[in-house]
């Protein structure tokens, strides 16, 4: 009964749900129809431009037309990280034509804020029906709702606790044990303007980066490096290459708001991943300082969104990396 059921869910109502709970599954046909080499994974960095771009091509669309012989698709969706990628890559299937996958690594993605935000439940609910698992069971498990779903409010109380607990061990002398003190201590002194008197908009965009980047990955526990292992391994499965490329952050403004403190773990957690991510079938590109601060589109928020020339300095990378392998 079990697997009739199943034959008929699958032949009458299944593409119905994946259009409307998956919809991903067309971007990972399309790689697949398009007989793919190369496969880019990315977050809303890859598609965001700036108004006055003269070109506005996303950065797998630029890298790919600095290799012309290569067929590159993309796998792009907005907030994802690499937890979301890796259910996008087993969802393509194991015979396709694809030999080096291309996977950014943002590197907010490894922090409290970002793993613990309130747009991890929709998120984990778009890949539910890609799971490898025959699809009425996982068209009950979308209905009992088995995946993460957390209110906002449980999702803030996970990523405060972390701000509060996680300690920070810079330098004996560093005065902050963790985030929340570091932001109370940056919103305290606060940003000053020439003449002395308190810039409130920069006080908060310090605290916001303060917020974002002052974590140290611990590779035990950290979600992230869990889910980028797990992408190393199915790449050795399917005899994949992969090229892991650090976004850049905005270390400049990073450096002019708060200081070398926080630049400082922002490169020492980019030498990390860049240490354990060059292994046989796998290379790191570290492009965390490529991007000048007037390139970045987001000028009063951390993001990692480039205009032209920056999305054009990551794909000249990119091509470098990719004639190497």
């Amino acid at each position: 009964m079990l697997v009739v059921c199943n034959a008929l869910y699958t032949q009458f109502f299944f593409e119905k749900d994946l259009q409307e709970h998956a919809p991903a599954i067309n971007m990972i046909r399309e790689v697949v129809a398009e007989e793919a080499d190369v496969v880019y994974l990315g977050e809303s960095s890859n598609i965001s431009f700036r108004e006055d771009d003269q070109d506005r091509r996303t950065i797998s669309e630029l890298s790919a037309s600095l290799l012309p012989k290569i067929k590159m698709g993309s796998l792009t969706k907005e907030a994802s990280h690499a937890g979301i990628y890796l259910d996008f890559l087993k969802a393509l299937p194991a015979d396709s034509n694809i030999k080096t996958i291309i996977v950014t690594m943002n590197l907010r993605s490894f922090g409290a804020g970002w793993i613990y935000s309130d747009l991890e439940t929709a998120l984990q609910k778009s890949t539910v029906l890609l799971r490898p698992y025959p699809p009425l069971v996982n068209r009950l498990m979308l209905g009992l709702k088995n995946y993460d779903n957390k209110t906002t409010k449980e999702w803030e109380k996970l990523f405060l606790a972390h701000w509060q607990t996680d300690e920070l061990s810079l330098y004996s002398s560093f005065p902050h044990q963790n985030t929340s003190e570091w932001d109370l201590g940056m919103d305290l002194q606060g940003v000053k303007n020439e003449d002395g008197s308190r810039n409130q908009a920069l006080t908060e965009l310090a605290c916001h980066y303060i917020k974002s980047y002052s974590f140290q990955i611990d590779v035990q526990t950290n979600p992230r490096i869990r889910d980028f292992d797990a992408i190393v391994e199915l790449a050795q499965k399917r005899h994949w290459k992969v090229l892991f490329h650090i976004l850049p952050e905005n270390v400049q403004r990073a450096q002019e708001l708060v200081g070398s403190d926080l630049t400082g773990i922002m490169k020492a957690n980019a030498q990390l991943l860049m240490k354990r991510y060059n292994q046989k079938n796998a290379q790191t590109i570290n492009n965390l300082e490529l991007v000048e601060n007037d390139q970045f589109i987001d000028q009063n928020w951390t993001s990692e969104h480039y205009a032209e020339k920056g999305r054009k300095a990551i794909a000249a990378q990119l091509k470098l990396g990719l004639e190497a392998f």
